[in-house]
Formats: structure tokens, sequence, C-alpha cells
């Protein structure tokens, strides 16, 4: 089926229902941002492939909704097809909610899938006066290849990694409950973090289909038993008991009335809320997993060092062999020698996202992914290279912004514009309280004062050996985000990565991560500063040092002695003579 009959027949569903319109949030049950393919509805409709965006069919055609990371690619993949493309972060594009408000006439009567409908989102539309209808997936209806519920093994983290045991983190939940009977979890990371396990259900991301149920003196696992060695079954189910996923409902149907239970509605969906019995007391909140795990234990951080450490080699190593010999490369050819190089490295197992290499003006489509079909040859300019890897102690993600050939001045100036907003991130103490809104603009001051900006967030959380997109903090400019309003604590692992991107030229992006820390405590309280975790030489022949102050070359030179110490002992011949020429000092 086309694009164009796949949502003539959602109309045709929509007409039997009466429905104004249909929602198709391109998310899952638990309400994760990267989905297993069963769940990639987004993409089986529009053939956008992005990871983010909302779609809204109407009685007499669709709408897609998209932020700045993909106008570009949003607006090739559904080139020629019926859908109306809404660009998110351009001037008087209105956001999905803001234009379904301003509808309302057109659109009183609204449906989504009831397993991908969330509380929260229910709970703001009907609070806005619309009538919404919990469906059936319609996509049932005419997916005949539709994948199935994964049901991959699910292995165990040794607590020597972790930190803490399962059963302790649980011990810790429950001591957090403040008057709760039960709290309900339906997460997939923070399942994953507090009972130690790790699975493949959604690509990149070591989490599984399950939901956990916490009370005060029992722990339930919706899982199937079959994911589990019996080894890893035996362990586990000594501090928590395990029922089968499919039994969630009935399981949560059967508590008692009158118990007061936490969630998240933000994460839970509509057909699991309604299950909880009649008089259920409910408290909306953010999951105490999802604090707790943002803030890495000594062992978690130990652990992220060792990991960008293995990773700052790996890259090397691929730059050596990349400069050695320049000619001939595709963007795929890129990241796919990379990851063999990654693949050499203890406990690595496997990329933590799907990896971005853009070339010139590729580099320019911030989110831009090759494919066979799209894979540029790579002649002189830029290429925009972001990956990471996970490993069994930690996560990378790393941006780096390759030269090849002769740089021009307008591509050293941009570089270093970008490098000094990373650097002043990087360097800045801050109140503790501070949250990630009140330092955003340090990384975006010199490309505003040049007439560029950028429109992605600067940082994001990044968990341990887990989700590389993790809450419940961020360094953002979008006011109104929960992830910009969290205060930055002792223990998080955030991303510091500004870019610029010019469209049909070229892209640039720097990204290292950054432990928060603590700095100095004064008459006027306690400050924080950030560690870099990320181990890599910065692109020094794209480098002005016309456009940097005396501090930030000593900053550069300081970082690139740290990554030649740390990194020497861990490359190959030709990876250290490559590193020691990257990390001379300017």
């Amino acid at each position: 089926m086309t694009v164009n009959e796949k949502i003539c027949r959602i109309q045709q569903l929509m007409a039997q229902e009466n429905l104004d319109g249909w929602i198709i949030y391109g998310s899952d049950p638990h309400n994760s941002e990267y989905v297993c393919p069963r769940w990639r509805t987004r993409e089986f409709v529009t053939g956008f492939s992005g990871s983010a965006g909302t779609v809204l069919i109407t009685r007499d055609g669709a709408d897609l909704w998209v932020d700045s990371r993909y106008h570009i690619q949003a607006e090739s993949q559904i080139q020629g097809t019926m859908i109306h493309l809404f660009k998110v972060d351009k001037p008087g594009v209105p956001s999905f909610f803001e234009y379904l408000t301003s509808n309302k006439g057109r659109f009183h009567r609204i449906g989504t899938s009831a397993d991908c409908l969330t509380k929260a989102a229910y709970d703001n539309l009907v609070n806005e006066g619309f009538e919404v209808i919990p469906t059936e997936d319609y996509l049932d209806d005419f997916w005949s290849s539709r994948p199935a519920v994964p049901d991959f093994p699910v292995r165990s983290l040794a607590d020597s990694i972790c930190g803490l045991s399962a059963r302790k983190k649980l011990d810790q939940v429950r001591s957090r409950l403040n008057g709760l009977d039960y709290l309900m979890i339906s997460s997939l990371d923070d399942i994953a973090w507090v009972l130690n396990l790790r699975g493949q259900d959604i690509e990149f991301n070591p989490v599984f289909l399950s939901y956990l149920l916490i009370g005060k003196d029992n722990a339930v696992l919706f899982a199937d038993r079959q994911r589990f060695s019996d080894d890893v079954y035996s362990s586990l189910s000594k501090t928590v008991d395990i029922l089968p996923y499919a039994e969630v409902r009935n399981c949560l149907s059967s508590l008692p009335s009158g118990l007061k239970v936490g969630l998240d509605f933000a994460r839970t969906n509509m057909l699991v809320f309604e299950a909880f019995p009649d008089g259920t007391e409910f408290t909306d909140q953010m999951d105490i997993t999802t604090r707790m795990k943002a803030c890495k234990n000594p062992i978690e951080l130990d652990g992220m060092r060792e990991a960008h450490i293995q990773d700052g080699a790996a890259m090397v190593n691929f730059f050596a062999k990349v400069y050695a010999a320049p000619e001939g490369w595709t963007e795929i050819a890129l990241t796919d020698a990379l990851q063999k190089e990654r693949d050499k490295m203890p406990g690595e197992l496997g990329p933590s996202f799907s990896p971005i290499a853009g070339y010139a003006e590729h580099g320019a489509m911030c989110h831009y992914s090759a494919t066979p079909r799209t894979s540029s040859a790579i002649g002189r300019g830029l290429v925009v290279l972001d990956t990471g890897g996970l490993y069994q102690m930690g996560m990378t993600d790393i941006t780096r912004t390759l030269l090849f050939g002769e740089a021009t001045a307008d591509e050293k100036r941009d570089y270093t514009l970008v490098l000094k907003g990373h650097l002043a991130l990087y360097r800045t103490h801050f109140p503790e309280g501070t949250c990630g809104i009140q330092l955003d603009a340090l990384a975006s001051q010199f490309l505003w004062n040049n007439g560029l900006m950028f429109s992605h967030g600067t940082g994001h959380g990044v968990g341990f050996c887990l989700c590389v997109h993790e809450g419940p903090a961020g360094i953002t400019h979008r006011v109104g985000s929960a992830y910009a309003e969290y205060p930055l604590q002792v223990g998080m692992v955030l991303s510091d990565e500004p870019g610029v991107y010019l469209e049909g030229r070229h892209g640039v992006r720097i990204e290292n991560l950054v432990a928060v820390q603590k700095a100095e405590t004064t008459e006027f309280g306690n400050f924080l500063k950030f560690e870099f975790l990320t181990m890599c030489p910065y692109e020094r022949n794209l480098i002005d040092k016309n456009l940097l102050t005396s501090e930030e070359i000593g900053l550069i030179d300081s970082y690139h002695a740290t990554v030649l110490e740390k990194l020497s002992p861990r490359v190959t011949a030709e990876g250290l003579a490559y590193l020691k020429e990257a990390t001379r000092p300017l």
C-alpha cells in the first residue's frame, strides 16, 4: 500500500467511529522515545523515519509535526504524499497541541490507539474540551506483515558493575514511597536499571518490554518467563515475583480498592491506568527511579570514565586510518570503519544509537542518517560524525566534525564559534539548584553574536549502559520543557553539543559528555561544575586561533594533554602517531 492508501484506510476506520481525527504518536505502550519494529507506526504510515514526530489523520487529509532536527529529512521523505508538514521551531508554526486547540471546531472527537495513549496526553486533550476515544490499533486492520511483540533474552549485570544490587535499589525506592502503597513503573529503562537487567527488544536501547509494580513488602515484574535463563530467573525470583507481560491488567484489576498508587502519567498508557480498581487514589509523579538513576553512583561513574577511555582509543585509531588514506570514503564506510574499531574494545556491546555521518550539505541535516541510496562519497569538506558505543560498564555519545582537504575561512569560523560555546558551557561553575535552561545560552552566545544559531537542545541526559537519551534533566532553551527546568545534580551525565547548520552547505557539531561534580562551597552556598568524560581530540585544522582567547587556548591545550595521557597506552602505533600530532599545544 502507498502512504496515501494507508491514510485513506485509516480515514475509513475513523468514519466508523465518527472521529474527526486519529493521532499517531509513534511511540509504544511505555511511551519510549525509540521503539521496536512493531510500534514504528509513524514510519509505517507516513514513510518518515525520524525518532520524533506526531501525525494527525483528519477526515480529508493528514498532517505531520517534526522539530528542527528533522525539517529537511521529513520534507524529503513525505514528498509526493497528501501529508502536510508542520516545521516546529519555525516562526509562526504552531505545535501539534496549539494547532488542535485553535481548531476545536474541526476536531471535537479525537481517537488514538489506547495502548499508546498516555494518561497525561488523554488528560491534556480532555481538559481542553476534546472528546477523546481510546480505540483499537487501526493499523492491525491492514498491516499484514506487522512484526510481533519482541521476546528476546534478558541478561543480568553484575552488582560490581552497577554499584548496588537490585534488592538494595528496591529498598531505596521503598524508603521514598512517602505514604504510597505501590509504585507502578512503565518506563523500560527505569525497570532495567532498578533490577540490574538488560535486554535487546529495542535497537540500540538495552531494555525489554515489561512493567514493574513495587509495593512496601513485595515487587512484581511483568515479563515472560522464557526470556530468562535458569540462572537469571533463579536469582531474580528471590527479589521480585515474575508474571507474564500480558497479565499486567489482570493483576492490577485484582488489587484491593482504596490503595494509594504513584505512577507517571506521562509514561502510563490508558489500558494500564484503567485496569486499577475504582477507588484507587493516584499520585501523578515522575518515577522515583528516574531521579535515582540520573545521579550515577561512584561505581557507575568510574565505569563511564573507563568506557570513554576505551571509546577514545577506538576513535583515535579510526582517525589515524582515515587521515592516512583520506580518499575513497563514503558516509556509510566511515561509520562502518569506526564500528570495527569499537568492536575491538573490551566490554563493547555495539552502537548506542544509529550512527550519523553527514558530509557537506548532509551535515546541515543534524539528524541525517545515510542509506545505501543516499550515502555520499567524501570529497573536500566537512563531515559531522555523531556516534556512540554501548559498553558493559557505561555508554558514550560523541560528535566530531572531520575535515577532508583544506578548510575554508567560513568553515574555520563556524567550527571555532561552536567550539567556543562548547568550552564556555564546560568551564562554568554554577550554584546548586541551577537548571539547564539557565545554562543553555552559554553555548550559543558566540554564534548569536555572529548572526548564527542552532535550534536543537544543547545537552541531554545519558544513561549508564542504558538509553542514550535519559531524563529528567537537560540543557535546552525551550521554555516549559520539563528537562530544561529540572535542577542539575552531582552524578548526572549530560551532553555538551552545540552546533551550526547551513542548509545546502555544511554542518558543524562538537559533542562531549560531561559529569556534574562538586566545585566549591562559599558563603553563597554550594557550587557545581562539569567534568569532561569524553576523551578525543578536537580537529585542530579547523580551529582559528585568532577567534580564541588565551583562556580558551589554555582549556583546549589542557584537555588535549589529558587526552594524550589517558589514551596513549590504549592506541595502536599508528594511532599514537596521530594522537601526538592532534594534541600538540595550540
